[in-house]
């Protein structure tokens, strides 16, 4: 599961003035050909490492030894996310970093600055330009350069219950004005049922909702990183979900938790607004209520629209510091390209892949029996091509996030509001920024 667009010329731009300080004091000067958990032996396989998190991804690893057998890839779940990339930075500082990782698009414009990715271009991963989503193409690029390999995408949708929208005559909302009536004609009638949740530290989930407003909380003024996370199009968002917390419309849970894994279950919830990837964690979470739920186009801030957000989606990258730089690449794009590899993941873990070829695979086209045999994945295929290509993340991505989990969840207890915290995080971020030496406006 997943849990990044930017313009490749803003982000090229940005690498160029704009110095990581904290992440640069760790890492130090970079070796290109660095030591390395590889062996740089002259006789036997090539070894590599590699660091991913997907279910599923060992299996695809040992595919790839099977039909390797020059190159052996020596797999690890060091953990997601956060877990994750505090010991690759500590890992490029030491220059020991694994051949091949994992890294979500948010986080790529960080690892860019560091200056630790190889360059794939060279390795002929140009090839695949077109066979991948555009937006996703473009989370990976940088002018000329291609610092990785899309893998998976996370454009949004509605998951709802159609038992209980049939059952309190429930219309299916194309707009957010309509979800909000949605919101409140259901809980009249079912006080124990809520329309959904808000989760205050998911703060990527709530990115992904700003995305699709039209947000963008980073740009390029000049020679300057323009921050702008408290825009309009995010206050408006805001100002939506402040309006359903304060009518006591929605609940405030942290996702992901026992509690929230009971609402999906009860029906204390009757929608979800995710990614492809919350397919699976329904159907495990929640098995008794099968054939309950079904899939529908994310609500438009106007009617007739068509556009989308994204959460989720993650590539694969090479450091420098491998000895195996061909070898590491070929098997960056076998990953998230062969169909073996790819269903395996998708088998492991509900993932939606960026490489356009694998869309028709029969694991994601068919009907789906505990969706009632909707075909939700052509839903999801649409939906990838109406997510915004310009959206653009910033290089200090974990930071902004951690600031907003912490001020949202103060928001949802009471203290200020979800526009506040965003005013806060606008102010944090900058701040931030600056200690770090970048040229920063607002």
């Amino acid at each position: 599961m997943q849990f990044f667009s930017s313009s490749p010329r803003t982000r090229h731009l940005a690498s160029q003035f704009a110095i990581l300080g904290i992440i640069l004091a760790l890492i130090g000067p970079l070796a290109a050909c660095g030591g390395s958990n590889s062996s740089d032996t002259s006789t036997g396989p090539v070894n590599l490492t590699f660091w991913s998190w997907i279910t599923g991804a060992d299996k695809a690893v040992a595919l790839w030894n099977q039909t390797h057998p020059n190159i052996h890839v020596k797999f690890s779940n060091v953990g997601s996310g956060p877990v994750e990339y505090d010991k690759l930075f500590t890992g490029i500082k030491a220059n020991n970093e694994p051949d091949v990782a994992q890294v979500e698009f948010q986080v790529m414009p960080t690892f860019e600055t560091t200056g630790a990715l190889v360059d794939l271009a060279p390795y002929g991963a140009g090839a695949l330009k077109d066979k991948f989503v555009p937006w996703t193409w473009k989370q990976d690029t940088l002018d000329n350069a291609i610092y990785g390999i899309p893998g998976d995408t996370g454009p949004l949708a509605l998951y709802y219950r159609a038992d209980l929208f049939t059952k309190y005559h429930i219309p299916v909302p194309t707009t957010w004005a309509q979800y909000a009536e949605d919101a409140a004609k259901l809980h009249a009638a079912a006080p124990s049922t809520f329309i959904t949740d808000f989760p205050p530290k998911q703060p990527g989930w709530f990115t992904g909702l700003e995305w699709q407003a039209g947000a963008r909380v980073f740009t390029i003024n000049g020679q300057s990183w323009k921050v702008s996370i408290n825009n309009p199009q995010a206050q408006q968002v805001a100002s939506y979900w402040q309006d359903l917390i304060n009518k006591k419309l929605i609940k405030t849970e942290p996702d992901f938790a026992d509690g929230w894994f009971h609402d999906l279950q009860s029906g204390a919830v009757a929608t979800w607004i995710t990614a492809p990837w919350g397919a699976g964690i329904i159907e495990q979470n929640a098995p008794k209520t099968a054939g309950d739920w079904r899939v529908a186009p994310i609500p438009q801030w106007e009617a007739g629209q068509q556009v989308d957000g994204n959460w989720g989606g993650s590539s694969n990258v090479v450091f420098k510091s491998t000895q195996h730089p061909k070898e590491a690449a070929e098997f960056a794009q076998w990953f998230n390209t062969n169909q073996g590899s790819m269903e395996l993941q998708i088998k492991g873990n509900a993932l939606y892949p960026a490489y356009q070829p694998l869309l028709d695979s029969s694991l994601l086209s068919g009907p789906r029996p505990f969706f009632g045999d909707q075909k939700i994945f052509d839903l999801f295929k649409t939906a990838s091509t109406q997510v915004d290509v310009s959206f653009q993340w910033g290089p200090t991505m974990e930071k902004v996030y951690s600031d907003m989990g912490d001020n949202f969840a103060n928001a949802v207890n009471g203290q200020g509001t979800l526009g506040q915290g965003l005013n806060a995080v606008q102010q944090s971020t900058i701040n931030d920024m600056k200690k770090q030496g970048f040229s920063v406006s607002s």
